[in-house]
């Protein structure tokens, strides 16, 4: 069995299965760290997977990237057979590091800025989370990120409020941020198509995770 770790719940579905448990953590890195943990029993290999920002300005919406490592406040390589299984499978995903992070990073600036110091070329709110649990129970790690938003893209502030605890959307949260700043609409409308075609993205590749 594989345990996935992922922020959203509707990533969470779409990847989970008959190999496949998937836990979503809403954004929270605690709360992934307990989800993973009560789910671990008979676990052979942890995956983060789900949509992710890019870092690097090569990557556009809807590409998928497989980790060679993870980095946040440590580095973790992932285990080399499972990512060349998964580049087998996935023959258009790029191989990089990604870059783990506990908040949601929305401006182009410092996307840049994250590209130019780490050499990561995409972020995401799991991966480190899921590094720092495989490498303590001795498990080996993968990761499976679908672009989101470009690097070029600056996202607006209403986003980071789109998610609940339990991995749920938050659409209440968004409409009071939107209603506290509508100038954030046009942005918003943008981050939300783009989502919904790295959706798509994460749907055509998942039948292919265990194949």
């Amino acid at each position: 069995m594989i345990l996935a770790a992922t922020g959203m719940l509707r990533e969470a579905a779409i990847v989970g299965g008959p190999h496949i448990v998937a836990v979503a953590g809403g954004g929270r890195s605690d709360l992934l760290l307990e989800r993973l943990s009560a789910a671990a029993t008979g676990c052979a290999g942890v995956l983060s997977i789900g949509l992710g920002g890019a870092l690097d300005l090569q990557l556009a919406v809807g590409d998928v990237v497989i980790a060679s490592e993870v980095i946040a406040d440590g580095r973790w390589p992932t285990d080399g057979e499972w990512a060349d299984r998964l580049a087998n499978a996935l023959p258009r995903a790029r191989r990089a590091v990604v870059y783990g992070s506990d908040q949601m990073i929305l401006q182009a600036a410092e996307k840049a800025h994250l590209h130019g110091q780490t050499g990561a070329a995409l972020a995401d709110m799991e991966s480190h989370v899921a590094a720092h649990f495989a490498a303590e129970r001795g498990l080996p790690l993968a990761v499976v990120r679908v672009v989101s938003d470009a690097a070029s893209t600056d996202l607006p502030r209403a986003v980071s409020a789109g998610l609940k605890p339990d991995g749920a959307m938050n659409l209440a949260g968004v409409l009071t941020a939107l209603a506290a700043d509508p100038r954030q609409l046009p942005a918003l409308v943008r981050a939300g198509r783009e989502a919904e075609a790295a959706f798509r993205a994460l749907e055509a590749l998942a039948p292919r995770l265990t194949a």
